[in-house]
C-alpha cells in the first residue's frame, strides 16, 4: 500500500475495509473510524486539492459529508444505498436520473455564507481544448463556442465540473449526494453539460446519451428542472464536448472521442451550427 495512503491510515485512526482503489488522481480506500464506516480519499495529483477544499466548503449539503481533512487527503462518509443512476439511466428512467442530477446541483450552487475557496477558473479548464482545436476540425467549432461563452459568463458559482451519473450515489436517509468534484469557478450552466455524455463515457457498450432523440428529451427536463435557457444550454455542451473530445484524443481514447463527438454533432445541429 502507498506509504502515503498509510501515512492518513496513522494519522486519522483508521482501519482498512476493503481493496485500494487506485487511479490516476488519487487513492481510494474503504476504511472505518472507530467502527464507523468511511472512505479514505488521497491526492496523487496537485488539482485533487481544490475538489477537497470545495467538499469542505459544502459541509455535507448536496454531498457527502467531510469527516477529516488534509490539503492532501479526505476523509468522507461512506454511501450504502443501493439506488444507482447509471442503472436507472439504462433501465427506462432516464429523466429520472436527469432530474436527480439537476436537483443535486442546485443544492450545490446553493449560496453560502463563508468565503469561495481557491478553485479552477473554466478559461483555464478549457486550455486543453483551444491547444489542440486548430490541429482537428470537428474542435474548431466547439474552441470557438467556448470563447464566445467563456468572455460572457452568466450566474458565475463554484461548479462540481464532473457532475454525472457515477458522481452522485445514494447515500440512503441522506439522498442523492455528490463526490470527487474538479472544484471549479464559472457558469452554472457547465455543471450540466456532463449529464448529456453520460453514463456512455463509463461504459460504451451500453449507450443512452447517443440513442436517437435522447438529448433532445433531456434537454427539456434540465431547461425545466435547472431553470436554463435551451439554447445556453446546448452551446455548453458543444463547448463541453469539444474539451472532453481534446482529452480523449491526448490519452489515444478514440472510443471515447467519438462519443463526445457525436453529441458535439448533434447539439450543433440542433444549434444550426
Amino acid at each position: 500500500m502507498a506509504s502515503e495512503v498509510l501515512e492518513f491510515i496513522e494519522t486519522w485512526g483508521l482501519k482498512p475495509d476493503g481493496a485500494l482503489t487506485t487511479t490516476h488522481s488519487s487513492w481510494v480506500l474503504p476504511v472505518r473510524r472507530n467502527g464507523a464506516p468511511a472512505v479514505l480519499k488521497v491526492a496523487r495529483i496537485p488539482d485533487e486539492r481544490r475538489g477537497y477544499e470545495l467538499m469542505r466548503w459544502w459541509n455535507g449539503d448536496g454531498a457527502a459529508k467531510v469527516l477529516a481533512f488534509d490539503d492532501k487527503a479526505l476523509l468522507l462518509e461512506r454511501a450504502f444505498g443501493v439506488r444507482d443512476l447509471a442503472d436507472m439511466a439504462r433501465s427506462g428512467h432516464d429523466g429520472e436520473a436527469c432530474r436527480i442530477l439537476c436537483q443535486t446541483a442546485a443544492r450545490l450552487h446553493t449560496a453560502r455564507r463563508e468565503p469561495t475557496p481557491d478553485l479552477n477558473p473554466l478559461d483555464v479548464w478549457f486550455q486543453p481544448l483551444f491547444d489542440i482545436a486548430g490541429q482537428h476540425a470537428d474542435l474548431a467549432k466547439a474552441a470557438v463556442t467556448a470563447r464566445r461563452l467563456l468572455s460572457e459568463p452568466r450566474c458565475v458559482t463554484a461548479l462540481h465540473g464532473d457532475l454525472h451519473h457515477e458522481n452522485v450515489l445514494d447515500f440512503g436517509e441522506r439522498g442523492w449526494l455528490a463526490i470527487d468534484p474538479h472544484g471549479l469557478l464559472g457558469e452554472r450552466a457547465f455543471d450540466f453539460a456532463n449529464i448529456f455524455t453520460n453514463p456512455d463515457l463509463s461504459d460504451p457498450s451500453r449507450p443512452v446519451g447517443v440513442l436517437p432523440g435522447r438529448l433532445q428529451s433531456r434537454l427539456e427536463i434540465v431547461a425545466e428542472t435547472a431553470q436554463v435557457e435551451p439554447v445556453r444550454m446546448l452551446e455548453w455542451i458543444v463547448a463541453w464536448t469539444g474539451l472532453s473530445a481534446a482529452w480523449f484524443i491526448g490519452d489515444g481514447d478514440d472510443k471515447s472521442a467519438e462519443i463526445d463527438l457525436a453529441i458535439n454533432g448533434i447539439a450543433s445541429a440542433l444549434l444550426g451550427l
